[in-house]
């Protein structure tokens, strides 16, 4: 798919979003439930859609919030259910529906101080120190938002009381309900009033942010930050943590400095990203333009996404670093450094991260657990202290405490973005350099995605792939070692296909919210190579799919 012209560029006025026409169609418009497009559909990470298209609407929001509370009555969790939302325009309106859902159900609410915006990883935090220690009453979350998602989305998600996302059962379950809801026109949904929910006995106000950032220091080396004198930069891209990193600074004596702290639901100060859209992804080269060209006045700077459970790291010496290669370094630090942490517990990747993790792995003598893509298949890891680390190629990540117990089950941009911070303080080196001397030693990888066009029935050809229908031998002039359909780690579907030859490797997955499918390809030989793996990679796909 082609770069947008305005890609990397200040955003025009004419592409920002209409605020009041957004939350007008949120309250105004009714999804219809004949239309596929237009019905509850929890995909990776919760449902998302845009109220522009009927497929986020206060409708889908009452009938999903119902769904849970009905959840929570058939499986006993009594304790309190923690909310948060991040700053896109649709999360106040759809917290304010979620709300007026909860009270009518009784469920005891613990929404943040202030009106603050909460970051999804300090959702999970609450939730699991809320219950260490306990075996009843246990507490679960939703967050509000659609993550890195151009300004026009907005999402919700429910994690349970294992603090990460749902597993894939559960929210097939909760979309079933919630869409039964809609075609009854939602006879079922329990509702009061917003201005009786606020006051309902059962809604309570929490301090998110002193909880959260009060702990860092067991995540974190902070005084090694500290000490080091480094000077450090972030800009939380108008995000939920906009408010977190001052106190961060504040509270560990950080020479850190917030770049900007708007907070502007159209997010009219991001550049363009690749594809012509706004969005808020700290890994993308294109909206990430404004921190980059700010690269020399700190010794570290970084970034998170809309709900801080993604990050990006920006270093003198390399600018803004790919995702693989960052948490490569992050994951060779970490069990470096962690003494306290169990001599089992793994290294975690999902199947399309870079085979970098593979060697890093092997060179700590620490066993890999590759997964398919969604962060759910960390969850059991982080809680029982068998993963150390777990990565997304997509700059999701989170890692135990320095104990070697579990601090959040789900992304945690927050942790990830100052960890940089601490490995420059430990090796006196950047990220970036950390990675290079890793390279000399263990092979310098060349990797890329691509996205291409395909129709919801190609799409289902992809999603339905068997090993057997690869009836190629060779992958760019080596033997194919294996066709995987299902994770090496946990034995779980990929949703498509990955093919491993010595020194390269390519997989192909269908996209669970668009119109394409997404090409993944790597080489240890080099980019002409990894040419060859992506042309292959292509004509193996078109012959599947009878193109």
């Amino acid at each position: 798919m082609k770069t947008s012209p305005l890609a990397g560029k200040p955003a025009p006025l004419s592409m920002l979003v209409n605020v009041p026409r957004l939350v007008t169609a949120y309250f105004s418009e009714v999804p219809d439930p004949t239309v596929p497009e237009q019905r509850v559909i929890f995909g990776t990470s919760g449902h998302r859609g845009s109220s522009l298209k009927r497929s986020f609407n206060e409708w889908h929001i009452l009938a999903i919030t119902q769904a849970i509370c009905e959840h929570r009555l058939r499986q006993g969790i009594g304790g309190p259910l923690f909310v948060g939302i991040d700053t896109h325009a649709l999360s106040v309106p759809a917290f304010a529906s979620a709300l007026e859902v909860l009270a009518a159900n009784a469920v005891q609410v613990m929404i943040s101080e202030r009106d603050e915006y909460t970051p999804t990883p300090a959702v999970s935090h609450a939730i699991l120190t809320y219950n260490r220690g306990r075996t009843s009453g246990l507490a679960d979350g939703i967050v509000i938002t659609p993550s890195h998602n151009p300004p026009e989305d907005g999402g919700f998600k429910y994690n349970p009381p294992h603090g990460g996302p749902a597993e894939s059962e559960l929210t097939g379950q909760i979309e079933t309900k919630a869409n039964q809801l809609i075609e009854n026109r939602l006879q079922g949904v329990k509702r009061i009033p917003l201005e009786s929910a606020l006051r309902a006995a059962t809604t309570h106000l929490h301090d998110y942010l002193s909880s959260f950032v009060g702990d860092l220091g067991n995540v974190l080396d902070m005084e090694a930050i500290r000490s080091a004198k480094l000077s450090l930069g972030v800009d939380p891209l108008g995000g939920a943590g906009v408010h977190y990193w001052g106190r961060i600074a504040e509270q560990y004596g950080l020479n850190l400095t917030v770049v900007d702290a708007t907070v502007d639901p159209t997010f009219r100060f991001m550049s363009v990203d690749w594809d012509g859209k706004i969005r808020m992804d700290p890994s993308s080269t294109y909206a990430m333009q404004r921190l980059t060209a700010l690269k020399d006045r700190f010794d570290i700077a970084f970034a998170c996404d809309t709900d801080a459970d993604r990050h990006g790291v920006v270093t003198r010496s390399a600018g803004l670093l790919p995702p693989n290669q960052y948490l490569c370094t992050a994951a060779y630090h970490l069990f470096t450094n962690r003494s306290s942490w169990r001599q089992d517990s793994a290294v975690g990747k999902t199947t399309v991260s870079s085979q970098m993790f593979d060697r890093v792995a092997n060179k700590l003598g620490r066993r890999l657990y590759e997964t398919p893509v969604g962060f759910k298949w960390f969850t059991e890891g982080l809680l029982d202290g068998s993963l150390g680390v777990a990565c997304e190629e997509s700059a999701g990540a989170s890692f135990l405490r320095r104990n070697g117990q579990v601090w959040a089950t789900d992304k945690d941009g927050i942790i990830s973005a100052l960890l940089s911070a601490e490995i420059t303080a430990r090796f006196g080196r950047d990220p970036a350099e950390v990675y290079r001397q890793l390279t000399t030693e263990l092979g310098e990888p060349a990797y890329d995605r691509v996205d291409a066009p395909a129709t919801r029935e190609q799409k289902k050809k992809l999603q339905a792939l068997s090993a057997d229908q690869i009836k190629f031998t060779e992958l760019a002039g080596e033997k194919i070692k294996a066709v995987l359909t299902r994770a090496p780690g946990n034995g779980a579907p990929i949703g498509g296909v990955k093919v491993v030859a010595e020194n390269g490797w390519f997989a192909v997955r269908p996209s669970g919210t668009e119109e394409i499918y997404k090409l993944y390809g790597e080489s240890f030989r080099g980019k002409e190579h990894l040419r060859r793996i992506f042309a292959e990679g292509e004509e193996m796909i078109r012959h599947v799919l009878g193109d």
